[in-house]
């Protein structure tokens, strides 16, 4: 073990750990979820953090040598080492301090370390003093949840879009087949299934659009704004450089918020977010429960199409075949709906010059994302594609 200290007083670390006392501490505090950071968000903390390093030897705060074994350590994580070392619980107390600090001290280890010194000897790298320096975890948290958010984004649309095509052909497939069209569920008028498929398409579309449309919210950044959005502790060249150089990190092409106040305080756009990712995820319900009640039965329910067998549907009824596809993504739509909800009343919750709730926004967020694109995924391969 290793002794070390901050404004709380002493903890012994593991001697091998490249977090510290700030880290172990949120460690024993928030035993909340089992579930550490997102790793994609794990990266983006790198990324800033890099970057930071940049701006401030650009900007000469920061020594070359520090700088370097910084940039070092950053890209080793960026690369998905040393993960393992964020031990800190995803939803937290402190604004997304915890995070951050775990981020800073990482780092400053790895750097302590590549620089010849003993883990734990911040008089080389301080995690605030140098990691840290022109940032506050006000401004590196919500613009790293939002770097995130643009990574993942694209794979939940892509998936869409395999799903809207997959619906097109089945409506061209299905175009000569007439059926009942039905109105709460009673008998209406003759309608042809591929034209209930293309409808489906059409929702689909939809969403992708309303999600592609997400970027002006996600690309404008309060980085530099540190603590409430006066840029304290910010050199003037960092202040104005920081976006590019997170531009050129992340391969993006983000903004630096015009009101650092109000993008620091109003998390608006994350609540926006969210509920084009509960729109979504209604779409996708409201198809599975059609697909699920047009294969009912087969012999005693609708049974006007089939859905690919894909495993046992009861221990007591032999040859029983559950819709079990439909059902798991009607179940990802309700965790999704779940989620906003929390979204919605954490982003109300904010007080003054900060919102504190961040942690649990992105947390949602992230899981909104992750479980859309694999119940997406599973809907296309192991169901729509087999529809008969």
């Amino acid at each position: 073990m290793r002794l070390e200290s901050d404004s709380i007083g002493t903890l012994e670390v593991p001697i091998k750990a490249y977090y510290g006392v700030q880290t172990l501490r949120a460690k024993h505090n928030f035993n909340i979820t089992g579930r550490p950071l997102h790793p994609v968000f794990i990266n983006n903390l790198a990324r800033i953090k890099k970057a930071a390093a940049m701006t401030n030897m650009a900007a000469n705060v920061l020594d070359e040598h520090i700088g370097k074994a910084i940039l070092q350590a950053c890209d080793e994580i960026i690369a998905g080492k040393l993960h393992n070392q964020f031990i800190v619980d995803a939803i937290q107390g402190g604004a997304g301090t915890s995070a951050n600090m775990n981020a800073n001290e990482v780092i400053a280890n790895r750097a302590i370390e590549i620089l010849g010194g003993e883990k734990g000897d911040y008089s080389i790298v301080h995690p605030n003093d140098h990691v840290n320096m022109a940032q506050s975890t006000n401004d590196v948290i919500p613009s790293a949840g939002k770097l995130t958010i643009l990574e993942l984004l694209p794979g939940l649309v892509k998936e869409l879009e395999r799903l809207h095509k997959a619906l097109k052909q089945k409506s061209v497939e299905f175009d000569d087949v007439v059926k009942i069209g039905r109105t709460q569920l009673q008998d209406a008028v003759p309608i042809r299934l591929g034209q209930s498929f293309e409808a489906y398409s059409a929702v689909v579309m939809r969403d992708i659009e309303r999600l592609k449309g997400l970027d002006e919210d996600l690309k404008m950044l309060n980085i530099g704004a540190t603590a409430v959005g006066t840029a304290i502790n910010v050199n003037p060249v960092y202040l104005f450089h920081i976006i590019k150089n997170v531009n050129l990190v992340c391969q993006t092409n983000c903004y630096q918020a015009e009101n650092l106040f109000d993008a620091t305080q109003n998390l608006d756009g994350f609540v926006n977010i969210s509920s084009v990712l509960k729109t979504c995820a209604v779409s996708l319900s409201k198809i599975c429960n059609d697909l699920r009640l047009l294969s009912s039965g087969p012999k005693t329910g609708l049974g006007e199409i089939n859905l690919p067998p894909k495993q046992n549907g009861s221990s007591i009824m032999p040859g029983k075949i559950n819709p079990v596809i439909p059902e798991v993504v009607s179940q990802v739509a309700f965790n999704v709906i779940g989620n906003d909800v929390t979204v919605t009343l954490a982003a109300e919750a904010g007080q003054l010059e900060l919102n504190a709730f961040e942690p649990v926004i992105f947390y949602n967020i992230f899981e909104s994302i992750d479980t859309l694109t694999g119940a997406v995924q599973t809907l296309i391969d192991n169901c729509i594609l087999g529809i008969t």
